[in-house]
């Protein structure tokens, strides 16, 4: 009788494992069990915490970083986790969350699979427009939120129609760091943005690299990211001076850089404020 009462339990115990969660499947091709609702979501990406904000999941999110500062009243308001890169497993632990959704550049590999023992960890990989796309259509699938998730993509790819050819292949350096100067190569979401809206990017070789490995001819533009790295009027003077036949451009570095709801807010602000300046 003992084999049988046993396998009987081991049956129960998958059929309940079933009901209760699915199998999804991440951007890194991991296979994760999430909840049927996730209830209690905690986000380790900024434009992923704006993005959830979008969906309405006020209520079902639990905790973000200390570098999710959109939507501000969710900053005030909401219990940080620590940064990006300095994840404080203790306060996670307290939250007990039933979704937790990273990102293979932002987040260290150390934390998440730490954390992935414990939760379910969905990862983002976002290096191009198309991956930033299916990130949005693949957590609606998990959240629950398709139809929104849809029209998310609709909007967006309407928008960037309308500015796709701004850049008339003028070529664009653009940087992210100072001392060093790092700049943004190819394989990224960055370059792919840039290449959307009709420029080139002036920087040919992978991902980030630094300013002195690549060829110093003048680029047509270079933009200067509003972040990471805060940018100033002498830091514009200073590569003004380094590329004495470009014209120098501020960028807010979000429209650049942050996927899902966040490309919306590319539209206006490429019209607005970057057409004018070229």
């Amino acid at each position: 009788m003992t084999p049988i009462i046993l396998l009987l339990d081991t049956i129960s115990y998958q059929q309940c494992h079933n009901m209760n969660e699915k199998t999804f499947v991440d951007q890194l091709k991991r296979e994760v069990f999430i909840s049927d609702k996730p209830k209690r979501i905690i986000s380790l990406v900024p434009s992923i915490t704006d993005f959830l904000h979008h969906l309405n999941l006020d209520e079902e999110v639990v905790g973000i970083t200390k570098f999710c500062v959109l939507p501000e009243i969710w900053y005030a308001n909401k219990q940080r986790i620590g940064g990006t890169k300095t994840i404080n497993l203790d306060i996670i632990d307290m939250l007990n969350p039933d979704l937790i959704i990273g990102n293979k550049e932002e987040n260290t590999k150390e934390d998440i699979n730490k954390l992935s023992q414990k939760y379910p960890v969905w990862m983002s990989d976002v290096n191009s427009f198309e991956d930033a796309i299916d990130m949005i259509l693949e957590l609606g699938k998990v959240l629950r939120k398709k139809n929104e998730c849809s029209l998310l993509v609709n909007s967006i790819s309407t928008s960037f129609k309308q500015i796709m050819d701004i850049g008339r292949s003028k070529s664009v350096l653009y940087l992210i760091w100072h001392k060093p100067d790092y700049v943004v190569g190819s394989l990224t979401y960055i370059d792919s943005i840039i290449h959307k809206l009709g420029f080139v990017n002036y920087c040919q070789q992978e991902r980030y690299p630094i300013l002195e490995e690549v060829s110093l001819e003048s680029p047509d533009y270079v933009f200067l990211s509003s972040e990471p790295f805060p940018f100033s009027k002498r830091h514009k003077q200073y590569f003004q001076n380094k590329f004495p036949n470009s014209k120098i451009i501020f960028v807010k570095g979000e429209v650049f850089s942050w996927y899902g709801s966040y490309m919306l807010n590319a539209l206006e602000y490429v019209k607005s404020h970057i057409k004018p300046s070229l």
